[in-house]
């Protein structure tokens, strides 16, 4: 490939981000097997060579969630608000019968004319009926919402009434006598569409309110979400979730707000039917054993963390967070990983050990052309590359093989490493104004993006050296000294 293209907005980038991992063939594959089964995934490597890349690329596979996770509140318990959790059947189920109830429509003529002409379908000059999008009568011309005027004598003198223009209603409500007697509550509803009035009746109404239960309801995990979500480095309050704090107290809407309302979902249920990414999973120390907790039980609590909140009291019992787990770590960090939490991983997953290098053919280098072009397109930002700048980069492949793993005739995998170079030659390039990254840009960026201690080495032989030079700089003169 390298001889067939000439810059890299020719090379071909594959649509699936799995298919863009470059060198962990494994581990795509048990990714792949892991998004198809819901199995757990933990990568062991060191870093920058595509841990959160798989992950991401796993949650692609997975199917849209199908349900939403709602905190209800409690009237007789505040502080125990209720978990209620809707699939997308139930949701369509509702919202059929809502339009099913809701489809009783009239025609204007057949309800009480102060109805119709509240609504606007009615003239209250000439009786007429009308558009309720026309603010004219047709009929007579008249402004529909304005009352008739009346002249009337006071003292002998003629005055016009000074009744205040009607307003345009949407709804009307109104009472009648049904056929036992007993009074009922009526609502007509104005249907733009349709040109015509719904009635709804006080059964209709009382059955529209049980399915309609939004009133103190607060979705805190939606159906449109992502099915990835990161919580590395993340809190036990980010993780598990928390309840707000209410300078109020919240027992009461009128002098706060009410507990339901403060809920925040951790890091678990927002991954609920999704992927939850920890990398460095050994750092999260004490944590993991809640993580275990949630793992075993697809469900965990969410409850006020900090005692001197006003929170601390609030708990949701039975929150789901059935997630797929994709932990990573490095090799020397796996005895940090809870021997437990470990066995529930691999126990309903899979264990798989990156690679750092690949042989250094053809074909490889082929591969690290399409991530070069793969990253271009990701930034955004800076030009595409030439085929010369391409095999400089293929070159630095090589030599941090060599220089990060002892790997002879290999490139590298460590492709953080290899990303900073084409980002850092794609903005040299840029600031020069040519329309393509060349071999020269990638040199450069070679040079400058060295690493302090490369930079140390370089200016003072050793790292040490540099530590030498500028603690002697600080001292006073005649109290120089060596460092040993």
């Amino acid at each position: 490939m390298l001889a067939k293209f000439k810059t890299t907005n020719e090379i071909i980038v594959p649509s699936e981000p799995l298919e863009q991992v470059i060198g962990q063939d494994e581990a795509v594959r048990l990714a792949r097997l892991a998004a198809k089964q819901r199995r757990n995934l933990l990568l062991v490597a060191p870093p920058g060579t595509g841990k959160s890349m798989i992950a991401q690329a796993m949650a692609s596979l997975l199917p849209k969630p199908t349900e939403e996770i709602a905190v209800l509140h409690n009237p007789e318990n505040p502080e125990r608000p209720f978990c209620e959790v809707r699939s997308l059947a139930q949701l369509e189920s509702e919202t059929h019968a809502q339009q099913k109830l809701k489809s009783r429509l009239v025609e204007p003529s057949a309800v009480p004319s102060f109805v119709a002409e509240r609504l606007g379908f009615r003239c209250r000059h000439c009786g007429a009926l009308g558009k309720a999008s026309e603010r004219a009568c047709p009929n007579c011309g008249s402004d529909k919402y304005a009352p008739p005027e009346r002249e009337f004598l006071v003292g002998g003198q003629a005055f016009i009434n000074a009744m205040p223009e009607q307003q345009l209603q949407k709804r009307v409500h109104t009472t009648r006598l049904r056929e036992d007697g007993e009074e009922e509550i009526i609502v007509y509803e104005r249907d733009d569409a349709a040109q015509k009035i719904r009635v709804l009746d006080q059964k209709t109404l009382e059955r529209l309110e049980t399915l309609s239960r939004n009133k103190l309801r607060r979705v805190i995990v939606p159906f449109n979400r992502k099915t990835f979500v990161a919580a590395s480095g993340a809190s036990e309050t980010e993780l598990l979730g928390d309840v707000r704090h209410d300078p109020f107290g919240g027992h009461v809407a009128a002098s706060g707000t009410l507990p339901y309302q403060r809920v925040v979902p951790g890091a678990i249920h927002e991954a609920h039917q999704g992927v939850l990414f920890i990398d460095e999973v050994g750092a999260l120390a004490g944590v993991q054993r809640f993580l275990l907790t949630a793992m075993q039980e697809k469900r965990y609590p969410i409850a006020g963390r900090n005692p001197q909140s006003a929170g601390a009291s609030v708990r949701v019992d039975d929150v789901p967070c059935d997630f797929v787990l994709v932990a990573a770590t490095n090799i020397n960090d796996l005895p940090a990983i809870l021997p437990a939490l470990r066995s529930r991983i691999t126990g309903n997953g899979y264990e798989t050990l990156l690679s750092v290098t690949m042989p250094d053919t053809d074909d490889n280098r082929d591969k690290i052309a399409r991530f070069v072009a793969q990253e271009i397109r990701k930034d955004g930002r800076i030009p595409h590359a030439s085929r010369a700048a391409v095999e400089a980069l293929v070159a630095e492949a090589k030599k941090k093989a060599k220089a990060l793993d002892n790997a002879d005739a290999s490139l590298t995998l460590r492709f953080r490493e290899l990303s900073g170079v084409i980002r850092l030659a794609g903005d040299i390039a840029k600031d020069a104004g040519a329309p393509l990254i060349e071999s020269e840009h990638v040199e450069q960026a070679v040079r400058r993006g060295k690493s302090v201690e490369e930079q140390l080495r370089d200016k003072y032989g050793s790292v040490f050296g540099g530590a030498a030079s500028e603690f002697n700089r600080s001292q006073p003169r005649g109290e120089q000294k060596e460092i040993s």
